[in-house]
């Protein structure tokens, strides 16, 4: 267990902001930040960040919480874990008590995964560095390929001993699972034989974007042509290799900073980039791009440069990735190296300068890439022109939006010589073509199902006592503990008309006093259950301490409370996600008006609340079939009061306070 001493400083030190930054690019809106939900697939930002209230939100998801619930959602960490990271992050020395053999036992099975990668990784470090065959097969083989004492600790390379069981061995001796080491691919099992997957290869773990590992790569070093080259970890609960990046766990800082992502095909690629100097560099591990992987870089960056072999195969596997980059709405350029180069050795071969000189001017837009490419093969042949200019208008017609698609057509038009009319008119027929497919696509699919007529749906139906609650509960959060101001509105005689008038009455209070007494006078009692218990909570937390600190307030509440209280205090930051101050649009802050607010909001629910007694008195009445006296006193009672609670309010809205 992790002490409550450590859990405190951890939430004290840890910034939503920071930690946030880590997996999203937020860039600054107002006084909060935003960014692209890390949750769901979206090219418009619905996803918000207070560092005021050190919370989050996100809005297409309904998703939010403080910095360990982000963990939580987007690592799928345990409590622990994420105060383990964070701890981790800023430096905190973790008490707590030994994990003992029960508490693995104990642990769920996602748990155990990573718990057997963790002994993997460190297993297979501790034989690279640590014995004599480690040290003069995997040790000497990364020394060849130029990975620095450094480099090579950085990114946790090890080395698997070329024996049968002996990773297996090894992790049984110490009381991992057979089924666990089975299922993270570690130990390939066989009827009754069990024997290590790795088995003589040099060892690259493959990184979450937090840290954990979810795998690994295996590089053999003898030629064998029964063996593949390279080897991964095959899929698992917790790793999906379509969802990963190699080396976006070291990159991801440093893709966010530079605003530009390369891309390159291996993990040797990425460690000889990032010893040179170039750390904003991942690789899709040899396996074709997949569009899971391109929303990992949109998260940080909407910029992908893509770097290639200059060989055919390369060329052909860069065209191939672009239209799936353009697909997902990014900014994409291309850069091949000189044939019989690739990354990893043109990095081996240059300079920090000479790199960064020959990617600034080799890097080119994929309009130009492509049609230089195509071009060429095409040569002077008038069909194999036409049938590439297709397939650049292919490309375009993948971009979302219809601004780069017009710029793109207009530079294709100049380098291809051809009218940008022609060119409009095969997108437009391209980009119909793939509407009347998609159609079609749905129309099939439709056809697989039963087909159930129903009634026409109606919009749902506002709960507008649910909504005054929560409004309430929001005002308590945000400005409870302020002193405003209240002008009541009390019915006094006019001694010249002699009749009654409402007369202000200014008075001074707390806003959560006022909020308490008003509703006391109705009794009032909230029909949202967590409304009810989050009332109380506050107006005792309130009471006891004017200094209300609401970071400190959601840490102490579960993970369901917690939750309600962000959804509550997010909801208007949303509006800001439209930019509606760059629209010249400045919407009127609440502390412009509170004490306007609190008593707007304490009549509309009052009234509300009586409009819902005399219904209930007017059903009885019904029921009884009959003119029940004292009920009929009661709703005569409770329309004056409604008539006078309803000037009140119009006065409130209407005038100024």
């Amino acid at each position: 267990m992790i002490s409550q001493n450590t859990i405190a400083q951890v939430f004290e030190t840890a910034r939503v902001e920071e930690v946030i930054g880590d997996f999203v690019q937020l860039k600054k809106s107002g006084s909060n930040f935003k960014g692209l939900s890390p949750f769901t697939d979206e090219r418009s930002p619905s996803f918000m960040v207070s560092p005021v209230k050190q919370i989050w939100k996100d809005f297409s998801s309904g998703k939010g919480g403080n910095a360990v619930t982000f963990l939580m959602e987007h690592e799928h960490f345990s409590y622990p874990e994420a105060i383990k990271y964070l701890a981790k992050k800023y430096n905190i020395e973790i008490e707590e008590t030994i994990q003992t053999d029960a508490d693995k036992e104990d642990a769920n099975e996602r748990e155990s995964l990573y718990l057997v990668n963790d002994f993997a990784n460190d297993y297979f470090q501790k034989t690279l560095h640590q014995t004599d065959q480690g040290k003069a097969i995997g040790l000497s083989y990364f020394k060849e390929r130029g990975f620095t004492e450094d480099t090579i600790k950085k990114f946790q390379l090890g080395y698997s001993l070329d024996e049968w069981e002996a990773f297996t061995q090894a992790a049984l001796s110490s009381g991992y699972n057979i089924d666990y080491l089975g299922k993270t691919g570690l130990t390939i099992i066989k009827e009754n034989k069990q024997f290590d997957r790795f088995k003589g290869r040099v060892m690259f773990p493959i990184h979450s974007m937090s840290g954990r590992v979810l795998g690994f790569g295996g590089r053999i070093l003898i030629n064998d042509k029964k063996a593949a080259k390279y080897l991964n970890s095959p899929e698992s609960e917790i790793y999906h290799k379509s969802k990963v990046l190699y080396g976006l766990y070291f990159a991801k800082q440093s893709i966010a900073k530079e605003e530009n992502c390369y891309l390159v095909e291996g993990y040797t690629d990425v460690i000889q980039f990032a010893q040179r100097g170039i750390p904003n560099v991942v690789s899709s591990s040899g396996t074709a791009l997949t569009p899971e992987q391109i929303r990992l870089i949109n998260r940080l960056t909407n910029n992908i440069t893509v770097l290639f072999d200059g060989d055919a195969a390369g060329l052909r596997a860069a065209i191939r990735g672009v239209d799936l980059i353009l697909e997902q709405g990014l900014n994409v350029k291309i850069c091949t190296f000189p044939e019989g180069e690739d990354p990893d050795s043109f990095a081996r071969n240059n300079d920090l300068d000479e790199i960064k000189d020959y990617l600034a001017n080799n890097s080119r837009d994929f309009i130009s890439f492509k049609a230089s490419l195509l071009v060429e093969e095409a040569q002077n042949d008038p069909i194999k022109k036409a049938e590439t200019i297709g397939d650049m208008v292919n490309s375009i017609a993948k971009i979302p939006d219809a601004i780069k698609r017009e710029i793109y057509v207009q530079e294709c038009a100049k380098i291809m010589n051809i009218s940008e009319k022609v060119l409009f008119s095969a997108l437009a027929q391209k980009q119909q073509k793939n509407l009347r497919d998609s159609q079609k696509q749905v129309s099939t699919e439709q056809k697989a199902f039963e087909v159930i007529k129903s009634e026409p749906q109606t919009a749902p139906k506002v709960d507008r006592q649910y909504e005054l609650e929560r409004k309430i509960i929001e005002i308590l959060l945000l400005y409870g503990n302020k002193k405003e101001r209240f002008e009541d509105l009390v019915l006094k005689e006019n001694e010249k008309t002699k009749g009654l008038e409402l007369e202000p009455v200014v008075q001074e209070a707390f806003v959560y006093e006022k909020i308490y007494l008003d509703l006391q006078e109705d009794e009032m009692q909230f029909t949202n259950g967590n409304f009810q218990i989050l009332y109380y909570t506050l107006l005792e937390k309130l009471n006891q301490n004017q200094e209300f600190d609401i970071k400190d307030f959601i840490q102490q509440l579960d993970q369901d409370m917690a939750h309600e209280v962000v959804s509550i205090l997010m909801e208007e930051e949303k509006y800001t996600l439209h930019d509606w101050e760059r629209k010249q649009i400045i919407p009127k802050t609440k502390t412009q008006s509170l004490s306007q607010l609190v008593t707007q909001t304490i009549l509309s629910l009052r009234c509300f609340l009586i409009d819902k007694k005399v219904k209930n008195y007017q059903y009885e009445t019904t029921l009884e079939n009959s003119s029940n006296q004292s009920i009929l006193e009661d709703v005569k009672d409770y329309l004056g009061l409604k008539m006078l609670l309803s000037r009140k309010l119009g006065q409130v809205v209407g005038g100024k306070i």
